[in-house]
């Protein structure tokens, strides 16, 4: 049996907005998605906050995966993730308790420290601009404090969160989530769906200072990655070019909403380059080079479960990058 067909496989939707689209459509979408990969086998099916970026429409994470949860049958259903330093652990508590108890043991709850948007947003998210670097420990102490058991004096409690244990994950792009989550004993995954730069000394420093917990007794790291899977190498290239162009246009300030995808790119050298860092990590091809690309990801980083990020234009075609997936993780 192959590496891959040993590997649970999740899915990252970026609940992405397409041009000429709407956010109702996204949210259809993803009920849709949610569904097929639930069918096809797939771990878990995580959402990610994001805030005032007109591409994206999950700011309003935990609703959003309440309706996911409600909407399929055993799939795991979490954030990947929550940017705590934007809300009181108190009420990402309440929130997520309330998830767990009406979908128990299906709920996960990734927690990452960044604004999940620009310097502006955040100021109005958070007021305090520094909120989040320094104090990001304490904030996850008191999470963790209201989703475990109370204490005899504890006067402020989660109710409903205290004592459901919704587990835990440190998500991150640097090696500040990976130390933390081994210090603490957490499972750890990183976005090399965007950031891929940092992955395997992240990685290493997680492996090499992990310390076992009542949560784990050895690592569990999850990577998160773009797969693009198609027919074939060429059509797999030509959707493809819907994300670059996403990536593109974030670097040039525009509009992050999904385009068509085209046959040929307008873009500079420098600007090329920067979206192929972005993309660094993607596997994008046919069912035999989507195959050899996990495989060999997989032994590159010896991942204990990957996350799957597929940003296409057209639903069906989403739709289909997953079936080749499944076709080719089970194979």
């Amino acid at each position: 049996m192959s590496r891959l067909s040993d590997t649970p496989l999740s899915v990252l939707d970026l609940a992405p907005i397409r041009q000429g689209g709407s956010v109702a459509e996204t949210f259809a979408n993803s009920v849709d998605l949610s569904r097929q990969v639930e069918a096809l086998g797939f771990n878990r099916y995580w959402l990610a906050e994001h805030h005032n970026i007109d591409g994206i429409a999950s700011a309003a994470t935990s609703v959003l995966i309440g309706h996911i949860a409600g909407s399929t049958q055993h799939i795991r259903v979490g954030a990947g993730g929550i940017m705590l330093p934007n809300h009181p652990p108190l009420v990402i508590a309440e929130q997520f308790g309330t998830l767990e108890t009406l979908y128990p043991g299906r709920i996960d709850l990734g927690l990452g420290r960044a604004p999940g948007s620009d310097g502006v947003t955040m100021a109005a998210m958070r007021r305090d601009p520094r909120s989040g670097v320094n104090d990001f420990p304490d904030q996850l102490d008191e999470l963790r404090r209201y989703l475990g058991d109370a204490l005899p004096d504890q006067r402020v409690r989660a109710m409903p969160g205290q004592s459901t244990h919704v587990p835990i994950w440190l998500l991150g792009s640097s090696g500040y989530s990976a130390q933390l989550a081994a210090r603490l004993g957490l499972p750890f995954a990183f976005a090399a769906q965007f950031a891929p730069g940092y992955l395997f000394e992240a990685l290493r420093l997680y492996r090499e200072q992990f310390r076992p917990s009542t949560v784990l007794d050895e690592p569990y790291a999850m990577v998160g990655m773009p797969v693009i899977a198609a027919e074939s190498d060429e059509q797999a290239a030509f959707l493809a070019t819907t994300a670059q162009q996403k990536f593109l246009n974030l670097i040039r300030g525009r509009s992050t909403r999904s385009l068509p995808p085209q046959e040929q790119l307008d873009w500079s050298p420098q600007e090329q380059a920067m979206v192929g860092q972005n993309l660094g990590a993607a596997v994008i091809g046919g069912p035999k080079t989507a195959r050899e690309g996990l495989e060999r990801f997989l032994e590159e980083t010896q991942a204990d479960e990957l996350m799957i990020a597929t940003d296409v234009y057209h639903q069906e075609d989403r739709k289909r990058s997953f079936e080749i997936l499944a076709e080719v993780w089970k194979s």
